[in-house]
C-alpha cells in the first residue's frame, strides 16, 4: 500500500511539474531561428565571410543538439498558415551564390543532410563569373535538398534607386526582380522557391514602400535585422541572424539560437528611412506584458535613452546621429538563464544628396 501511495504521489509531482512546464512554455511564441551566411572560408572577405572550422562547430552543434534544420520555404509556410512550429526550429540561409557556397559549405550540409536556402543575384552568374557558383553546380545541390530563391538581377540599393522619381523607381525595382526570377526558373525549374516566391533584400535594405511593392509582386521579402521569426513577424522583412564576421562566434551563435521573441503589442512604424531631419529617429514599442530589464542598443553596441511611458510601453532614440548607410535598434531583455528577448528594427541612413520622396 505505502509503495502505491508512492506511486501516487510521484505521478502527481510530475503531472504538476509538467504542467508547470507547459505554462512557461506558453510565454513563448511559437518561432523560429533563420541565421544568414555568405562566404565559406574567404578570409580576405571578413564581413561576410565565415571561417571553415567555425562553420563546421556551428553545424555540428546543431546536430548533436537535435536542431530541426528546415527550408526557409517552409518555415515561411508556417508562419503564413499560422501553424505553431516545433521547438529548436532553424533554416540555414545565403546570400549571393558565391563559389565557396559549393565547395565549401555544400559537402558539410550534404553530410548532414541539411536543406539550405539560397538567394541568387543572377546576372554575375550569366556573365560566369568565377567567383560564383554555376547552375549546374547549383542543380546538384538542389537535388539535395538545396532551394533557391531571388536576390534580385544585379544587387542593387533598392530603396535608393531613383528615389525622385517614384513611377520609374517602381519600374527599375520590378525590372530588377522579376528580371532574376524568369531566369532563376528556366534555369533550375523546380529548385527555385514558387510557393511562396521570396525575396531577400540585397544590402538587407527596405522601406514601407519598397515592402508594398514585393508584397503587389506576390514576395514574401526576407531581411537582415536580428530577430526570431513568429506568427506575428512582418512577412515583408522577417528578420535573420547575420552569422558573419564576428557575429557568428559559437558563444554569440548559441547565444541567438537560444533567443525568444520579445512579445509586442504594436512599434510606432514600420518605416525604416532615417534622413537629415528626423536623425536620430525616434521610435517606441509596446509590449503585450513588462519585460523587465530591458535594454536596447545600436549596432554599434552603444546603448540607446529609453523612457518608459507605462510599464509596457517604452520610447527610444540614440543620443547620436545614426551613421550612412544602415543602423539598428535592437532591444533585449532575458526570458530566463541563457536566453533573451530579442527585437531588432532596421534603419535606411540616407545621405544628404539622397531625395526622401518615398
Amino acid at each position: 500500500m505505502k509503495n502505491i501511495k508512492f506511486v501516487i504521489a510521484l505521478f502527481i509531482a510530475v503531472a504538476a511539474f509538467n504542467t508547470a512546464l507547459f505554462a512557461q512554455d506558453k510565454q513563448i511564441e511559437s518561432h523560429a531561428i533563420l541565421l544568414q551566411y555568405h562566404r565559406f572560408g574567404e578570409a580576405k572577405y571578413p564581413s561576410t565571410d565565415i571561417s571553415m572550422e567555425l562553420f563546421t562547430k556551428q553545424i555540428n552543434y546543431l546536430a548533436e543538439n537535435n536542431y530541426n534544420v528546415w527550408p526557409l520555404s517552409k518555415i515561411v509556410n508556417y508562419l503564413m498558415l499560422k501553424k505553431d512550429l516545433p521547438p529548436k526550429t532553424v533554416a540555414i540561409t545565403i546570400d549571393d551564390a558565391y563559389k565557396t557556397v559549393y565547395t565549401r559549405a555544400y559537402p558539410l550540409l550534404k553530410k548532414h543532410h541539411y536543406p539550405s536556402t539560397i538567394f541568387v543575384n543572377s546576372l554575375p552568374i550569366i556573365h560566369h563569373s568565377k567567383r560564383y557558383m554555376t547552375w549546374d553546380e547549383m542543380k546538384e545541390m538542389g537535388e539535395d535538398g538545396a532551394e533557391f530563391a531571388n536576390h534580385t538581377y544585379s544587387h542593387q540599393y533598392l530603396v535608393r534607386m531613383f528615389r525622385n522619381d517614384l513611377e520609374k523607381h517602381d519600374k527599375e525595382v520590378t525590372k530588377e526582380i522579376l528580371k532574376c526570377e524568369t531566369k532563376l526558373e528556366k534555369e533550375l525549374g523546380k529548385y527555385v522557391v514558387t510557393s511562396p516566391k521570396m525575396l531577400a533584400y540585397p544590402f538587407g535594405e527596405y522601406d514601407t514602400h519598397l515592402m508594398n511593392l514585393i508584397k503587389k509582386l506576390g514576395y514574401v521579402g526576407i531581411a537582415q535585422n536580428s530577430g526570431p521569426v513568429t506568427n506575428n513577424s512582418n512577412l515583408q522583412a522577417l528578420p535573420r541572424f547575420p552569422m558573419s564576421g564576428n557575429f557568428g562566434k559559437m558563444k554569440s551563435f548559441i547565444l541567438k539560437l537560444n533567443t525568444v521573441p520579445l512579445v509586442l503589442k504594436k512599434i510606432s512604424t514600420e518605416e525604416t528611412i532615417v534622413s537629415k531631419i528626423n536623425n536620430p529617429p525616434k521610435f517606441s514599442l509596446t509590449l503585450k506584458k513588462p519585460a523587465y530589464g530591458l535594454q536596447c542598443f545600436t549596432s554599434n553596441g552603444k546603448k540607446i535613452d529609453m523612457k518608459w511611458k507605462s510599464k509596457t510601453q517604452l520610447e527610444i532614440q540614440s543620443s547620436v546621429l545614426l551613421k550612412y548607410p544602415r543602423d539598428h535598434y535592437t532591444c533585449t531583455a532575458m526570458y530566463k538563464k541563457g536566453q533573451w528577448r530579442w527585437y531588432s528594427h532596421m534603419w535606411v541612413v540616407l545621405k544628404e544628396d539622397e531625395n526622401t520622396t518615398h
